[in-house]
């Protein structure tokens, strides 16, 4: 991709729905498939060009914020893109969504194992459940304002989780208190997946036994009379042609340096599902450029070489974090799972022909010169020296990250690694030497006040990160857990967020998680 190409916003959006409906579970362009229900709703409802923008806005964004909860969710029921597939067929409150919830935690875990962890569950995990809805809320609302959408978009996302009946969740609106596009997003996401599964009879079913309490009844019994208008041919559509063409409100292109922005925050809501990942793909990004640089490619190789380093690791959306966080060995199918990742980058990025590009050169991050690597095989006649460079960054800088299984590794043994994959043939020689340049000083995390944090606070910030708890932040510090409790009401409250997910992208965000503290 050229660095004059134009992209518009409307594409970037829809582009990372498709990574969203890895992480809920469902087949791609189920999110946009749900877009363009909502939309044709809203038109029936009588909205306006500016409204129906907001619906597009709002649909695709809506369960993007589903990888801010993944560490928790993972923590209670091990595949946490399971539970969230499974969730469409159940009306999730009172008993029902106990019943559910308690139905898939520890899945797959040995019966006692399951019977531990649905004691614990039930004595405190899902209120802990419950909570990170609000993770999920404020993950949504912050993209869409990193996206420069107005609160036209962001306010209604804070409503992903309410119901018409006040059972929802976080602040328990009720009826028409929650903001008519997100009424419609709720009927519209629903009837796609069981569209999808029974056909309209099944969706048309499911609106009615749920009328009044999860949906707009009013809503519900419009769209059960127009059925037959709203949803023939949805699944023949190509849904991205059909959604993106043809709306003047959709037509906004992005600058490069816009671009740049809105390809950051995809890095960041990559590395957010898990604590350990926090940073890196920044991080690869910095690295590749400078190394890129340093080798003499020309400039708008080096712009693509950071576009593609920072969304390298987007596929991981669609890996279940019970896999990510397994502390472990990886069973086979696993490790497959896990294999598969630069391929969703691709498939993520492929429908705009203007990121064809970055999506491409992202997937090959994780290809070896003598064809051991992944998802091709490719040899080094078939690897671009971009994509050499990508992958040389992305292995010293996760090499320098703890990792579920292991610990960070000093910068010397991490130059040690590279060198051994340049003497077997992995990687290439000039690529190493040029990200070892690039990473020739000490990153240290900054000492500053940001949001008005104490040193103290940034060192809490982020360990609540990266998944420790309280108690094992107090033995870390050697300071009461009662202080620990202290400091992170205090960051929440300093920082304007309610959730770990949410304190850990104002971290990345901000610079504070760094790697390389390690000395050499």
């Amino acid at each position: 991709m050229g660095t004059g190409d134009a992209v518009r916003l409307a594409e970037l959006v829809a582009a990372l729905s498709l990574a969203t409906d890895l992480g809920l579970g469902q087949p791609q362009q189920h999110i946009i498939r749900q877009t363009l229900i909502a939309m044709r709703l809203g038109e029936l409802e009588g909205l306006s060009d500016d409204e129906r923008a907001a619906i597009f806005y709002v649909s695709l964004l809506a369960w993007v914020g589903c990888v801010a909860d993944a560490h928790e969710m993972g923590k209670w029921f091990g595949d946490d893109m399971a539970v969230r597939a499974d969730s469409y067929l159940v009306d999730l409150t009172g008993v029902p969504m106990m019943r559910f919830m308690i139905g898939h935690v520890a899945s797959g875990s040995s019966p006692i194992r399951r019977l531990t962890m649905i004691g614990r569950f039930l004595a405190g995990g899902s209120k802990e459940v419950e909570r990170s809805m609000a993770s999920h809320c404020e993950a949504s609302g912050d993209l869409s304002l990193r996206l420069g959408l107005g609160p036209e978009v962001r306010d209604p996302l804070q409503q992903a989780f309410e119901r018409w009946d006040g059972k929802g969740s976080p602040a328990k609106l009720e009826g028409y208190e929650i903001a008519r596009i997100m009424r419609i997003v709720h009927v519209a996401n629903d009837v796609e997946a069981l569209h999808r599964i029974g056909g309209v009879g099944a969706a048309v079913e499911m609106l009615r036994s749920r009328r009044g309490t999860e949906f707009d009844p009013e809503l519900v019994d419009r769209f059960c009379a127009h059925a037959g208008e709203l949803l023939p041919s949805i699944d023949e559509l190509d849904g991205w042609d059909t959604l993106i063409g043809g709306h003047d409100a959709l037509e906004r292109e992005l600058t490069g340096a816009e671009l740049d922005e809105v390809l950051e925050a995809f890095a960041d809501y990559a590395d957010v599902k898990s604590p350990f990942t926090l940073g890196h793909s920044r991080g690869v990004a910095q690295l590749a450029a400078a190394a890129a640089d340093t080798m003499g490619l020309p400039s708008d190789d080096v712009v693509l070489v950071r576009r593609a380093a920072l969304v390298h690791d987007v596929g991981v959306i669609g890996v279940s974090a019970g896999i990510l966080d397994k502390a472990g060995p990886l069973t086979a199918a696993e490790r497959e799972r896990i294999r598969t990742h630069p391929y969703l980058t691709a498939r993520t990025f492929s429908k705009p022909p203007a990121l064809a590009a970055i999506g491409q050169l992202a997937a090959m991050h994780h290809e070896r010169m003598d064809g051991s690597g992944y998802p091709s095989g490719l040899t080094a006649d078939s690897i671009p020296m971009t994509a050499r460079v990508i992958a040389v960054a992305d292995m010293y800088h996760a090499l320098l990250e703890p990792r579920p299984h292991r610990a960070a590794r000093a910068r010397d043994a991490a130059r040690q690694l590279l060198a051994a994959e340049v003497t077997d043939g992995r990687l290439d020689g000039d690529a190493v030497r040029a990200v070892l340049d690039a990473a020739g000083h000490r990153v240290r995390r900054p000492v500053g006040h940001a949001g008005g944090l104490t040193s103290r606070e940034v060192e809490v910030l982020v360990m609540l990160a990266r998944g420790m708890t309280k108690k094992q932040i107090a033995q870390e510090l050697t300071i009461s857990a009662k202080t620990v409790n202290a400091h992170a009401e205090h960051i929440y409250t300093k920082l304007g967020v309610r959730s770990r997910g949410a304190a850990a992208l104002y971290a990345m965000r901000h610079g504070l998680i760094a790697v390389g503290d390690t000395a050499d």
